[in-house]
């Protein structure tokens, strides 16, 4: 089936198809999953600083990726190892069928955490090999001037498909706050099903035999990376405005859930409806953000995600100060979070795009894997510190210091943004 008409070519058609079933698959586990680090705090009773590192693998995993991006260069069947990926990945998140529904006998040991934590690092070691890919499989088919516009419309399903599954999911949970058990079987069997999807796109490529040996091909990897942040003026300045971005987004991402449990005691339909209030805005500008990326300078784009990001912080740290909230049908209304996620929205609508192929625009088709690897290595070298030290920073000065902090770190990345498309400009006259 073909949902595309018009000036599309077949291949572009043929993919798209796939890449939407894929990410509609993707929306339903990721609106598993926007909820996963609450569950880990509410249901599990985790630590914050287990909290911390949940969301940390979810990153660091990217620092293997140079070791990784050599064995996929080296792979001579790509459409297969993604397929491997999956079964080796997803499935395992089966085992939380295993996990009991008695508070005393979780909290009363650690074992269930360090398994639950260690689920997900095999889960999100994965996506070391599936975002290199899925770059990699679509740059070969989608031209430029359709990528942004495609992606875009991929990207919007899933956020629909998301929202349902948040939503639904956060009304399973109030019921029974360990549903999370069958629910992630489910994910396990999806997750296999949408990478096998997406492995049945066209792809095709002349491999050259590799004469030198795995460790010398990633030490010519790390010189590759370093030659192309060194050369590269324009992409090493948009990965300082990430390093920026990801600092601010990682020290935050942890103390606002728990923000959320421990000073304003939501509960997990409240989390759900305002995580799909964001949702609902972003499928809205998604459409829009593609066609923009693809008319503007990437620089121009980030300074729209960063600083609606410091927005979303800002407001978010007004609720400490305005408390006032109602509640409506179990869903508990502040104001201030209101604002807060409206803003939130602006910025999932633009990342979702920037962060998966802004990197893809600096450079020719046959480099995108490369780029991404940059990016996506950038990413790890963040999340080595940046959650902990945002639970160390939070415990040691509170909620308003840490947004504070947070908020200061993207108004340098806007403004680093503002600073080199200025400076492209004079060098182009």
């Amino acid at each position: 089936m073909l949902l595309l008409k018009g000036t599309y070519t077949s291949g572009e058609k043929k993919t798209f198809t796939l890449h939407l079933f894929y990410s509609i698959i993707e929306g339903i586990i990721l609106g598993v999953l926007a909820l996963n680090e609450f569950v880990f705090i509410k249901s599990l009773n985790g630590s914050n600083y287990q909290l911390g590192i949940l969301f940390q693998f979810s990153m660091v995993v990217f620092i293997f990726l140079v070791f990784i991006n050599e064995f996929i260069k080296r792979s001579t069947n790509k459409k297969k190892l993604l397929r491997w990926v999956g079964i080796t990945t997803r499935l395992p998140l089966a085992l939380l069928l295993l996990f009991p529904t008695d508070p005393d006998l979780l909290n009363g040991t650690i074992i269930y955490h360090i398994l639950f934590l260690s689920l997900f690092f095999i889960y999100y070691f994965g996506n070391v090999v599936i975002y290199p890919l899925i770059n990699l499989f679509l740059k070969k088919q989608y031209r430029h001037e359709n990528f942004g516009k495609l992606y875009g419309y991929a990207s919007s399903a899933n956020k629909i498909i998301m929202l349902v599954a948040t939503f639904i999911y956060g009304v399973m949970l109030d019921a029974d706050p360990y549903s999370f058990r069958y629910v992630f079987v489910v994910v396990a069997l999806l997750g296999v099903v949408s990478l096998y999807l997406l492995s049945l796109i066209d792809f095709t490529e002349e491999l050259t035999k590799r004469k030198d040996r795995f460790f010398e091909s990633i030490r010519r990897s790390i010189h590759t990376m370093k030659t192309i942040l060194k050369e590269n003026i324009p992409y090493q300045h948009f990965e300082w405005g990430f390093m920026l971005y990801g600092f601010s987004f990682m020290i935050t991402v942890t103390v606002i859930t728990i923000f959320f449990e421990r000073a304003l005691h939501l509960n997990y339909s409240s989390v759900a409806f305002y995580k799909n209030a964001y949702n609902i805005l972003a499928i809205i500008l998604l459409p829009y953000t593609g066609k923009l990326l693809g008319k503007i300078n990437p620089m121009k784009f980030a300074m729209i995600t960063f600083g609606s990001l410091a927005l979303f912080i800002f407001f978010i740290m007004l609720t400490s100060y305005f408390t006032w909230h109602t509640t409506v049908q179990g869903v508990e209304i502040y104001p201030m979070l209101l604002v807060a996620y409206l803003f939130y929205g602006v910025f999932a609508a633009t990342m979702a795009l920037l962060w998966f192929i802004g990197s893809a625009y600096f450079c020719k088709p046959e480099e995108a894997a490369d780029y991404q690897s940059v990016h996506l290595s950038l990413t790890a070298v963040r999340a080595l510190f940046a959650p902990l030290f945002g639970v160390f920073f939070y415990e040691m000065f509170g909620f308003t210091l840490t947004f504070v902090l947070a908020i200061l770190s993207l108004l340098v990345a806007v403004w680093l943004m503002a600073w080199s498309n200025r400076r492209a400009r004079r060098l182009v006259h």
